[in-house]
């Protein structure tokens, strides 16, 4: 049988999609389930000094108002899990932190009388003064680390090497806070069933994650708590976390003594949900005349909330991406009157690429030198910020093929020098990267006596196609066909995953499917050569091997027994195994990272300053590919992202008042079919022994690095204006 992974196979839940038959958390079909809805604050700092909510008590079918003068206060209240939770905003105190904090939920028979009563409830305030500007005066510190990285880094002389430089750049480049908007919003059905036992079935990319927070909060015990998210909308780090709306859900729940329902507005998903924080990042390179790196500084100034820290990793790229003996790495943060930021498609890569590939870009032509060439004259044979080998890396494989594939060599250097008529046409490119993490995961693997299997893990299928590749993994360890595998994830019932976050889901969760098949395999074939009836009687487990559901002798095809006959005469009923795998220890040897070419076509209206991109192309080496049809639309999907990232995305605050003013899709300007180029997507064969079992990468992040620096390059060689302030909208060109 032709192993199934690897093959461009259609999802597996894609006729559930098409259908609408796919439930998602909001989707959940709960008997008596009532209506939550968050009032959130209409300042951004201060106090709650009274609320008035008489309108709200007596509008029609409204069961109960919480605000912070009569919700109850939870045991776990001020507790946090590891570094990746949040400090959350659940009616425990009158502080009010950041714009459209949840100051009142008011719980009601209808999402309509809902609505209306949440109008009704009338919040006074005792304002104080934000402060929201990033600048580099204020309350400015270096945190602790920056997630699994340390904060700062040095290695060689920076300052010595940059002072000897033949060629020198010294840049700041800025992005704007980034909201998420995912086409699924947040959403919580939460069911108290008394005697303190709790389901919930939550929009999360992490189901083991929000138990554990539940748990915490309100003082439950492991096997009172149940989290369920059998489908996701999107996810891209927004829903990594428990945030604010799913313990309210719960107290609402509680409250009314019936199933709650909960789902976040969009204008909410740009209060208390999580964003990517704006950055100022110092760029300095010092080089030889030959092109050679001599010197490297990035430092990164993010902001963050008062009252919790999200570190935005920058500067890590910058310490392994190039060759160079003299590199040096800071993060800084400023704590603002704002929400927390989070976890953002490539957190901190795709920030962090933007401004070191820009700044590559710019030393290219103040060398005279081809972006590629000088890239490849920096290329890193080995991780020289850890001083490890790389586990595998193709990219100057990537380079060749995506530059024969886009034409790059029919660009001409020189920056207006190619037009359509009277349009400006510019060419960019840009290094992609993005680490292949691994973490402990398990899931189990049944075979039933009608030669079916089920495998389940507490893993999350975020929309990038999870269930299709773990049954592909799934059904090659079994030695079944794809129809008689049944996957099904995203409950904490089953054996635990880590949260899908980080690109790491294929990578972690793949593994312990495969390791359950293949033990099930195991089990099955000692029973047959165990079995004085089976043609296999008497064989060494060396001996066989299976494919369709049928054990044979691998010398000997003819010598077959099928599973259903194994279990049949066993007169088992059926076999259950569960396996776990942990992070492969051959990875501590190794530096382990996806690489990538990106490669950007603009057009450019020389009068208006309109920016169109009109081509995009992208070469990916991730180890191996479980599904070419996902992995695919995976790097598209973080392509077309990097379009709103170059150009259009960008949340703005009001200074005076701390608030949000682009509150919605009509504000907050996102790419739309119309704005979506040709986008070509090359894969470049790699083989990665070190890795984790399966030689397979992440790639749900890999596809945004390098995006938004490609198109930024294009726009310069295009109009000869560098915008290093992201968006680059019309204003910044004409």
């Amino acid at each position: 049988m032709t192993a199934l992974t690897g093959q461009g196979l259609d999802r597996v839940d894609g006729r559930l999609k098409v259908t609408g038959a796919a439930q998602y958390s909001s989707d959940t079909p709960v008997a008596n389930v009532a209506y939550a809805v968050i009032v959130g604050s209409t300042i951004s700092t201060g106090r709650v000094s009274a609320v008035d909510t008489r309108a709200a008590d007596a509008a029609g079918g409204v069961l109960a108002v919480l605000t912070p003068m009569n919700a109850p206060k939870l045991p776990g209240a001020n507790t946090k899990g590891p570094p990746n939770d949040r400090a959350l905003q659940f009616l425990q105190d009158d502080m009010v932190r950041y714009d459209g904090q949840p100051v009142a939920v008011v719980v009601a028979d209808s999402l309509e009388r809902a609505q209306h009563a949440a109008s009704l409830v009338n919040v006074t305030y005792q304002p104080s003064r934000p402060n929201v500007v990033l600048s580099g005066t204020g309350d400015v510190y270096a945190p602790a680390k920056v997630t699994r990285d340390e904060t700062d880094s040095n290695r060689g002389d920076f300052d010595a090497a940059f002072a000897a430089a033949h060629v020198r750049l010294d840049a700041t480049y800025t992005t704007p806070a980034q909201n998420h908007n995912p086409i699924e919003l947040h959403a919580t059905v939460a069911v108290w069933q008394g005697q303190d036992r709790l389901t919930v079935y939550d929009a999360t990319q992490g189901v083991y994650g929000v138990k554990r927070k539940l748990m915490r909060l309100f003082g439950l015990s492991d096997d009172k708590v149940r989290v369920i998210s059998h489908f996701l909308g999107g996810g891209f780090g927004c829903k990594g976390a428990a945030w604010s709306h799913v313990p309210l859900a719960v107290m609402a729940a509680i409250a009314v003594g019936r199933p709650v329902k909960l789902v976040v507005t969009r204008q909410q998903m740009f209060a208390f949900v999580g964003h990517r924080p704006p950055t100022s990042q110092h760029v300095s390179l010092g080089a030889a005349r030959d092109g050679k790196l001599t010197a490297v500084r990035h430092e990164l100034l993010a902001h963050t909330s008062r009252f919790d820290e999200f570190v935005e990793g920058c500067a890590v790229v910058t310490r392994s991406l190039y060759s160079c003996p003299n590199v040096r790495t800071s993060h800084r943060l400023v704590r603002l009157d704002v929400a927390t930021p989070t976890f953002m498609r490539a957190p901190g890569e795709s920030t962090g690429n933007y401004a070191l590939e820009s700044a590559m870009d710019e030393l290219s032509y103040a060398l005279g030198m081809d972006p590629i060439a000088l890239r490849l004259r920096n290329h890193a044979a080995r991780d020289e910020g850890a001083n490890k080998p790389w586990s595998s890396k193709s990219l100057k494989e990537c380079y060749e093929r995506g530059a024969k594939q886009f034409g790059w060599a029919r660009r001409t250097r020189a920056p207006r020098s190619m037009k359509d008529g009277n349009v400006l046409i510019g060419w960019g490119m840009a290094t992609a990267t993005y680490p292949a993490h691994q973490s402990a995961a398990s899931a189990s693997a049944r075979l039933g006596s009608d030669g079916t299997a089920l495998v389940r893990t507490g893993t999350q299928d975020i929309g990038t196609g999870t269930y299709t590749i773990m049954t592909q993994i799934a059904a090659d360890a079994l030695g079944l066909p794809l129809e008689r595998v049944r996957f099904e994830l995203g409950d904490t019932t089953f054996p635990e995953s880590p949260m899908s976050a980080g690109s790491q889901t294929a990578a972690s969760t793949g593994p312990a499917v495969h390791r359950a098949g293949l033990e099930l395999r195991r089990q099955l074939a000692e029973l047959a050569v165990g079995d004085a009836r089976s043609p296999l009687h008497g064989l060494s487990l060396e001996q066989l091997d299976a494919s369709g559901g049928v054990l044979f002798a691998k010398f000997d095809s003819g010598r077959r027994d099928a599973y259903v006959d194994v279990l049949s005469r066993s007169q088992r009923p059926e076999i259950v195994v569960e396996a776990s795998t942990r992070e492969s220890e051959d990875r501590a040897g190794y530096s382990l990272r996806g690489f990538g070419a990106q490669f950007a076509e603009v057009r450019v209206d020389p009068d208006l300053g309109e920016v169109r991109v009109s081509r995009l192309l992208g070469a990916f080496a991730a180890g191996k590919i479980l599904n070419a049809k996902t992995a695919r639309s995976q790097l598209m999907g973080g392509m077309v992202w990097g379009v709103g990232y170059a150009l259009t995305e960008q949340t703005r605050y009001d200074l005076r008042d701390g608030r949000v003013v682009t509150r919605d899709l009509a504000d907050y300007l996102v790419p739309v079919n119309a704005d979506v180029p040709a986008v070509d997507v090359l894969f470049v064969d790699e083989v990665d022994p070190h890795v984790n079992e399966l030689g397979a990468k992440g790639i749900g992040e890999l596809g945004l690095t390098g995006a938004a620096a490609a198109i930024a390059n294009a726009v310069f060689h295009a109009t000869g204006k560098r915008v290093r302030d992201l968006p680059i909208t019309l204003d910044k060109i004409i």
